[in-house]
This record gives C-alpha cells, structure tokens and sequence, in this order.
C-alpha cells in the first residue's frame, strides 16, 4: 500500500507539472517545469515496478533541480523554498526505511536491510547545507550608514513650534515628519512602555464600505491632542492621561459610494489678534466624508458659528455635478497667509462626469473663499461668480500639501483625472498638471511652477504624498530651499522648492509603447536620480508557496503585457509594478534637516489592470465602492478591473521583499541602506514571525535623538529603528492594524511620549480597532 500511495502522488506531481510546464513552454517560458512533470512520472514509474533505481534517479533530478534555482535565484531562500521544498520533502520520504522496504522485490525475508542509497542520502545532505546557507544570506539588503553629523547647527523646521508640540500632519507647513525632542534616543528606545491606551468608539461597522480606514496622525497643542475618526467624528484627549476633553460628531451619512472611509487628521488655528479665553479663539477644522469643513472650538468641541454657514463650509459648491459619496475630504487642509487651503479627493473610476479638483482657500476666520485653483482653468483663480461652476473632472489633490509662507507658496500634489487608465481626450490643461507636484501663490493662488512625475499618466501614479520642504546645503556651502517629494513609482524629486528645477537630476528615458488604438503613450517618462525604482520582473521573480502556484503565477506573467514600468494598460491585461499601492504613499517620508537625510518605507507589490469593453461590462449589483476589482468608468468606452498580482492561493505572485526600509542622503542622493521590514505573523493562518518584508502603508517620524518611528506594516507591530544604520532597535505588539504615522511630543512634566493610532485598514486586511496608544521611557 505504502508504494502505491507513494508511485500514486509521485505521478499527480507529474501530471500536474507537466501540463501546466507543457503549458508555460507555449507561452516561451521556462522548460524545468515540464521536466520536473517528465521526472515525476519516470520516478512514478519506477517505483510502481519497485526498482530500486528510482533513489539515485530521484537523487539526480533533486541535484539538478537545486542546481536549477541556485542558478535562477542565487542563494536567496525565500525564492529557493519554494522551488526545492516539495521536492525535497518527497526526497525524504523517499530515504525513509517504511519506503524502501517496498522495493525489495523478490526478497520477502523479513531480516534483509532495506534498499539504500547514498547518492539520495548525499543530495539531500547538500541540499540542507544551501538552505541553510541561504538562510543566513541577506542578498536583497543595502548596507550602510546615514551622515550621523549636523550639517547645520539651527534648521528651519517650518512655524513657530514648540519643541514639545505637534501643530499640523506633518508637525509644522514644512512637513518634515520630524521632531527636536531627543529624550528618548538609540540609547534607551529599547525600554519604551505603554503609558496609556484610549478608545474612541469608532469601531468598523458591517455597512462600511472596504476601505474603512484609520489613517489619522493626532495633533499636539499645549496639553491637548485633537484628532479625528473614520467616521468624521473629532476628538480632544489629555495629552498625559489619555482621558477624554470631548467630542463632536458631524453625524455624516452612511453611503455605499463612497470609495474611502478615513480621515487623516484635523488642522489646527490659533487667532493671535483674540483673547486666548475667547470663544473660538483656538480652532480645530474638521474635514468630512460627505464634504464638509467645519470649525470647532479647540477648548470644547463647540461649532464656530462666525465661519462660513454656521460654521461650515460646504465643499460641494461650484461642483459641475455632485452625486452623494463621490466627492469629499481625506485629509486635513493646511493653515498658512491667514487662509485654510484645501483640496479633495474624488472616486477613482466612477464616471466621466466626476466632480473637479479644484484648491480652494477660504479666510481662515471668516470661512469666505478668496481664491480658487482648478487646474481645468488655471488662470482664473479669483472666485467664481455665481451660477459658474469649476471644471468637471480636473486633476484632484486628495493627500496633504505643504506651505512655506517666507517664499509665499504651498506646494500640492496633484493626482490624475478619472478614468486613471484611459487618456483620450483629456485637455492641455490635464496634460499639464496631471500626476505633478504644483507651487500655488499663497496669495491670489496662481501657479508659480509645475513639476510633473509622470506624463499621459495611464496607470494611477498620483502624487500621493505631502511634499517635505527643507534648506539643503550644496557643496560650495549655499543653503538652498528645497522640497522633497516621494512618488507612487518610487522616484523622490528633490526640487529648488523656490523654481521647481532639480537638485538631485531628473532625466527623461524612452518608455514603453502599444495603448490601445484610441489612446497614446508618452515616448518618455521622468526619472529622479535618488529613486527607490524597483529592478523590472521577470520570469525569474514569480512566487508561490509551492512549485504549483509558483508555476501558475509563471503562467500569469506570460499572459499579461508587460515591458517594464509604464507598461500601457491593455485588453488582455497589464502587469503594473511599481503597483498603484505605489512604492509611497500618502505616509511619505521622514526627513532630519540637521543631517538632511531621509527615512522611508518603499513598499513592492504589483498589480494588474485589464481593459473591458463597454458592451462586455457586468451590471451593476449591490457591490460597495472599492478600488479594487471592477471600476466601471461610466460614460468611457472601456471599464477596468484592478487588482493586486496574487497566485491562485491569494498570496504575492512576485517574490520578497515586499517593504523595507531605507535611508538615503539628500545631498548625494544616494540611497545608503535598504532592509527588509515586517513579518508575515498577520498575513497567515498561523501567527509564524517570518521576516520576508512586507507591505505597508503609514509613515515614519524621525526625531533629535536619532530614532525613527514606525508602523504601517501588515503585522500589527509598532517599531523603532537607529535612523543612522536602519537596525530595529525596539517594537510593541499594538491590538489592531497601526496604518497611521505616529507623531511625539512632551507634557508639562518633560516627558516624552511617542503615540500611534492603531486601526486597521479595510482593503490591506489589518485587524480593525479604534485606539490611541502613548508609550513613554520606564
């Protein structure tokens, strides 16, 4: 029995392989698979006939087959795993002594010595001594040390900020993510304990939408944090206790359409030219998902009722078409030049007639609009009359921008118009401004300069990320104003924030060709030369758990077009890579403008995008709004389902590393470190703590005291790291999915806190929760 189980699986390996390797030779691709299908079934084979033959046979083709991948994926176990494990699970099967007593044929007395083979035993001797070789091989690591030096002495952090304060996203206009404090430091991060732990209610609901997402960074002012909910609720919480001040809900309607539930934060606004104890003297803006701005009393919670229509401003006015859940706000509006500025995000691949992306400035007590940016029509920047409306389906900005209000701009990231993966017809204007990063006069709102990451963006490469601004010392000693802008693709434009024009060079290099006939490509495509651009995938690349799905993810590649990165989206299907989870996101990057350095999270995961004809589009059922699977586009001629690239056992087609992080010099703009970050304890039914690097989406802080702060992971874990080298130095379990960016800061007392809110995110799968967690030195 046991050799006819044994000749029995060998030969549905066979089978299996065989097809599906015949199958990947049609598509000109590798011919082991088929190989190692003719393999199994010549061992089936001899084992049926029990021919002693079949160990060193086995032996052989089990030495070929490492021989096969080491020369594939070098000494990479994660890439060898896959490819060796099943192979040499049978291989030790084959070796037991309950396997080859069956092939003593003729030999039936019970005392004469099961059949041996050294050349098997050998085979898989080596065999363990590469896998642990590779084990304890890092080849995807980047080794190096950050400047641990001050260029400067005295920085511009951007605002008048209190070292111990967090005042806006990314802590003041100049979004730096970065923090003075350096209390807590490489020496003694590794003690950090929970101070307190704070629930807000909001909890995930079974009507929400995919999406629902906690995203927010909290705001620190004087003894108080004010932050926001999914859900739109705002909050003000003790700083020291974690004890709540209070709360105000906006009460905003459920709604299907809505493609993101989240929020990323409040703005703060102190009026200095008010009696601090004044009502409404201190404000919070709270932005809405069913496109409000309302002000807040930051002592109380109440509605300011002297800001715009009793105390809110309606983000729907001027829109050429507004149906409920397309439009609203994800992100908080930037205070600079006595205005709240603020744009807002539309449903990606909804319909054509889609609401504009129009910037928008308000007087930041009055809540009147004194001017409007529509890159549809982007000289008339004074507000509309009456009756007109802003233009339909504009380049949107639904992330964060940054101000500097010395030099007089803000600096917004633009995304694209929808559909993201069709561009006929779009105007010069989209052409212009799509996909870019634009520096707006804080004043009237008019263009000052354009810098665009991608041209004829087909493939949903917004700019996702609030750009960094920083004085960068050149080699003759001159300080130059900067501003550092991460991309979805994986460049980092490092930009004279006072031109637009390169620090670090930016070269045009030929792209990828072949649109569908309606459409076109751009011959070209903007490169940075500080880029974290992942190597092209090839076959070699594929993934998977086992051999089998690992052919199966194979297969897929050769039927999917792809010509590297920009690859055009197509009928039979593209692969994106970078994905449009994008290497960055809306988290950016961390930037110390002491050292001028930066700390990031570039993450690799890539995705699929398949055009469908009008007519061949499924009806609409009862689905709830995702940007996942089918995005129905209406009024174009072609739909698209998107999709990450997954094997049949939904994990990654490509191999790990999926995330890391990494260090570079924004002087240089070299990228000095790279390590894989993040485990896979959450994304398997066993919690197994395997560090392959995984995705992640949220930011990372640094601080004085050298350390930098990170989630965002798909494992639930909150880290510290030595922002010199990029070594883990501390990490704490959190009760739920940390896809925020922490912020720090101090009490009255001097201590130093670090805080994360931890919420999960609905489309990346993380445990949902609703908490704000504070963690201090013992």
């Amino acid at each position: 029995m046991i050799n006819i189980l044994t000749s029995g699986l060998l030969a549905l390996i066979g089978l299996a392989l065989g097809a599906g390797g015949g199958w990947l030779i049609l598509l000109d691709g590798s011919w082991y698979y088929a190989f190692a299908g003719l393999a199994f079934l010549i061992a089936a084979a001899l084992s049926f006939a029990k021919r002693p033959v079949v160990l060193p046979f086995y032996a052989l083709f089990m030495i070929a087959s490492l021989g096969w991948a080491v020369w594939e994926v070098g000494f990479d176990w994660w890439q060898l795993g896959p490819r060796g494990g099943l192979i040499v699970l049978i291989g030790l099967w084959l070796a037991m002594p309950a396997y080859r007593k069956t092939l003593l044929v003729g030999q039936p007395v019970p005392e004469v010595k099961p059949t041996r083979s050294f050349v098997l035993e050998g085979s898989l001797v080596l065999a363990i001594v590469v896998a642990v070789y590779s084990m304890m091989n890092n080849p995807h690591a980047i080794e190096g040390q950050l400047n641990d030096s001050p260029v400067v002495s005295n920085p511009d952090l951007g605002g008048d900020v209190p070292a111990g304060d967090w005042h806006q996203y990314g802590r003041t206009p100049f979004g730096q993510r970065y923090s003075p404090l350096d209390q807590i430091n490489t020496d003694n991060v590794a003690t950090l304990e929970q101070a307190w732990v704070f629930q807000t209610g909001d909890v995930r609901r079974s009507e929400d939408v995919p999406e629902t997402t906690y995203q927010v960074t909290p705001l620190k002012i004087n003894d108080t944090l004010y932050l926001c909910t999914p859900h739109s609720w705002a909050m003000a919480i003790d700083a020291k206790t974690g004890q709540e001040k209070w709360r105000f809900d906006p009460e905003v309607p459920d709604n299907t359409d809505r493609q993101h539930q989240t929020c990323r934060g409040v703005t703060f606004y102190q009026d200095t030219a008010m009696s601090a104890d004044a009502s409404c003297a201190a404000r919070v803006y709270l932005p809405t998902s069913d496109a409000r701005l309302i002000a807040l009393d930051a002592n109380n919670g109440e509605i300011c009722a002297d800001f715009g229509d009793q105390g809110t401003v309606h983000l729907e006015d001027g829109m050429p078409y507004n149906p409920a859940g397309y439009y609203y706000s994800t992100s908080p509006p930037v205070v600079a030049d006595g205005k709240i500025i603020i744009g807002g995000a539309v449903n990606d691949n909804y319909s054509t007639k889609s609401q504009s992306g129009v910037i928008r400035a308000y007087d930041v007590n009055s809540g009147e609009l004194v001017w409007n940016w529509d890159s549809g029509n982007p000289e008339q920047t004074e507000p509309i009359p009456e009756g007109q409306t802003y233009t339909a389906n504009s380049p949107n900005s639904w992330s964060v921008s940054s101000a500097d209000e010395e030099l007089g701009m803000i600096y917004v990231p633009l995304g694209n118009k929808v559909p993201d993966q069709l561009g006929m017809g779009r105007s010069e204007e989209v052409e212009t401004y799509s996909s870019s990063i634009v520096a707006l006069s804080l004043e009237t709102g008019q263009v000052q300069w354009v810098r665009q990451t991608v041209h004829h963006d087909l493939w949903d490469m917004d700019v996702p990320a609030q750009p960094a601004l920083l004085d960068i010392t050149t080699s003759d000693g001159e300080n130059v104003p900067a501003l550092v802008g991460p991309t979805k693709q994986g460049d980092i434009y490092v930009l004279d924030r006072r031109t637009g024009e390169p620090i670090i060079p930016v070269r045009e290099v030929p792209a990828p060709s072949g649109a569908i006939p309606e459409d076109f490509t751009a011959p070209t495509q903007p490169v940075s030369d500080l880029t974290f651009m992942p190597e092209p995938l090839t076959e070699k690349d594929m993934w998977g758990i086992t051999l089998f799905d690992q052919l199966a993810c194979r297969i897929q590649f050769h039927q999917l077009k792809y010509e590297g990165r920009y690859t055009p989206p197509s009928l039979e299907g593209t692969l994106v890579y970078p994905g449009n989870f994008g290497t960055f996101n809306w988290g950016s990057v961390a930037i110390d403008p002491e050292k001028q350095i930066m700390f990031g999270m570039p993450t690799y995961l890539a995705f699929t995008s398949q055009l469908i004809p009008r007519d061949e589009v499924p009806p609409r059922g009862t689905e709830k709004a995702s940007e996942m699977g089918i995005n129905r586009n209406e009024g174009a001629p072609y739909a698209v389902n998107m999709g990450p690239f997954l094997s049949p056992v939904g994990v990654p087609c490509q191999a790990p590393p999926w995330g890391y992080v990494a260090g570079a010099d924004l002087r240089t703009g070299e990228v000095v470190y790279k390590h894989k970050n993040g485990t896979v304890e959450d994304m398997t039914p066993l919690p197994l703590p395997f560090e392959l690097g995984v995705p992640g989406i949220g930011g990372p802080i640094i601080t004085k005291g050298g350390v930098a702060f990170l989630g965002a992971a798909v494992d639930n874990y909150f880290r510290a790291y030595d922002v010199t080298t990029g070594k883990q130095l501390w990490e704490a379990r959190l009760p739920a999915g940390g896809q925020s960016t922490p912020m720090t800061y101090t009490t009255d007392d001097g201590t130093q806190y670090v805080l994360i809110v931890a919420g999960g995110h609905g489309s990346i799968g993380t445990k949902a929760g609703d908490y704000v967690v504070a963690y201090k030195l013992p």
